[in-house]
């Protein structure tokens, strides 16, 4: 998903993605839980949902930010794979 052009389009608040991710992964703990009531179940698998599809719309924004930096000059995408630090360094081995 690129933003269109002429769009400035802002970060998301500083922690916001953290924030959303730690909270999504105490409902999945809760939602592990055998004492868990299927109302109580319900809401915390709704409140999941939302949590992902925010965090994917934010890593699909990143993902956008990225690419309009790693545009070239001669205004043709220079796109490279992303390397996890735990990918360098299975590289290196």
């Amino acid at each position: 998903m690129s933003p269109t052009p002429n769009k400035i389009v802002e970060p998301p608040k500083k922690g916001e993605f953290e924030k959303s991710l730690t909270r999504l992964e105490e409902v999945v703990k809760r939602l592990e839980s055998p004492e868990l009531s299927l109302d109580e179940a319900m809401k915390l698998f709704e409140e999941g949902v939302k949590l992902s599809r925010d965090c994917q719309k934010q890593l699909e924004e990143a993902e956008g930010r990225v690419e309009i930096l790693l545009k070239k000059a001669d205004g043709k995408m220079h796109a490279e794979p992303f390397a996890s630090d735990d990918e360098d360094s299975q590289a290196t081995r």
